[in-house]
């Protein structure tokens, strides 16, 4: 039964659909969820633009104000970089902002900021600080910036700690703070000072359709059967750093093993990786597909692959690991031993890990793998296990809407 606690919710994301990788399935998903267990549910949003980085023609003309699967959808149009560098991003942010920012509200029970992004997260929390009748306020952590930023200096700098400084004092505006990993937990608390009973986990779930149906045939990609198809797919940007997969088809090229990678989507820095491949045979790239095929294409693949750039380790925990998992395939992940994606791949049993970085070391664990098939099975069998016990969509999103139902009966500041 639907408690009467809140009845109105209003959702603040940069990403929604149909964009269908990074954020957008889970921000639409959470809607939909809400909406369809009976409550009263606004998104603000953008104009799909992720991860092209540009609103596509067949996106340009949709309608600014939507309703789709019973969820009110308002869209902004405002900046988006074609090179999303830290300046564009954040230019972005603080248009994006600006807008939701000053729209018409109505009267929420509940205000659910999604960051990504922190600048709209912010404005916003300080908006429901401000008002006469607050709601309950919501920040959602997928990613944390200042882990990104730390990261990305390498640990230190008085950027690193501006941003996890800037951070801090948002979330430490909402009432309850959200995050998909147990390690983004720890991060929250011992880094960012949010006081634990404020934080919640509740885990992304496989948003991809079921693989049961799926009738997945290798020739209508051209794949052979007589090579190993080691697919990455989702975003190509800097923190994917594929330029290490490149290196492992060159390196499969010299070889001559019966090796071809294959990455999938779109992104930033495709067509910096499609002119560094240029010339290297074991390398292919696809363009972003639908449900259907997309799904096809892991099933066709013999090794699904997780790349991140060398450095990474508790600032996101790829949404593709779910749907990698629920595919029923072995995963290969290119990441530091130490970092969130490799705590997913060894807890699930689902796969190996190899340094990022090291492309004759990917290379050589593809072929390990490939000649191990009872090893792929029980990977395979292992991470699919995994997704059906820790990763549905229905108990992660009653999780989330029952959190979000009692700390709205509750004052500001108790314990959920």
């Amino acid at each position: 039964m639907v408690e009467q606690d809140f009845r109105r919710v209003l959702i603040v994301g940069i990403n929604y659909q149909p964009e269908v990788t990074g954020i957008a399935p889970y921000t639409t998903g959470l809607a939909e969820y809400l909406s369809g267990a009976g409550h009263d549910v606004t998104v603000l949003t953008s104009f799909p633009h992720y991860p092209a980085w540009r609103v596509l023609p067949e996106h340009a003309n949709l309608p600014s104000i939507d309703f789709i699967n019973g969820v009110n959808l308002r869209r902004f149009k405002h900046y988006i970089p074609r090179q999303p560098g830290p300046i564009g991003r954040v230019l972005m942010e603080v248009a994006f902002a600006a807008k939701v920012s000053t729209a018409k509200w109505d009267n929420p029970d509940v205000v659910i900021c999604v960051s990504p992004s922190l600048i709209s997260s912010a404005l916003t929390l300080l908006r429901v600080k401000l008002r006469r009748r607050r709601p309950r306020s919501v920040a959602w952590i997928q990613d944390f910036y200042s882990k990104g930023v730390v990261e990305a200096v390498n640990g230190g700098g008085i950027l690193a700690k501006l941003a996890t400084t800037f951070e801090a004092r948002v979330l430490s505006l909402a009432d309850e703070v959200v995050v998909i990993h147990d390690r983004f937990k720890r991060t929250a608390c011992e880094v960012l000072n949010i006081p634990s009973r404020s934080v919640s986990v509740v885990r992304n779930w496989t948003h991809v359709a079921s693989f049961d149906d799926v009738d997945a045939d290798r020739t209508e990609f051209g794949w052979g059967t007589d090579e190993v198809i080691v697919l990455h797919a989702g975003n190509m940007g800097a923190k994917q750093a594929l330029e290490n997969v490149v290196d492992a088809a060159r390196i499969a090229d010299e070889r001559g093993e019966g090796v071809r990678f294959v990455l999938l989507g779109d992104g930033n820095q495709r067509a910096k990786l499609e002119e560094l491949a240029r010339g290297v045979e074991r390398v292919e790239f696809l363009d972003p597909v639908g449900d259907d095929r997309f799904r096809s294409a892991l099933l066709c693949a013999d090794v699904l692959l997780l790349n991140e750039k060398p450095g990474v380790s508790d600032m996101a925990v790829p949404s593709k690991l779910t749907t990698y998992f629920a595919a029923g395939k072995p995963v290969l992940a290119a990441t530091q031993d130490d970092s969130a994606s490799a705590g997913e791949i060894h807890a699930s049993g689902g796969g190996e890990v190899v340094p990022p970085g090291e492309p004759a070391m990917l290379l050589d664990q593809v072929l390990k793998l490939s000649a191990d098939r009872s090893r792929m099975e029980e990977l395979g069998r292992a991470g699919l296990q995994y997704q059906r016990d820790n990763l549905s969509a229905e108990a992660s999103l009653e999780r989330f809407r029952r959190r979000v139902s009692n700390s709205s009966a509750e004052s500001v500041g108790e314990q959920l």
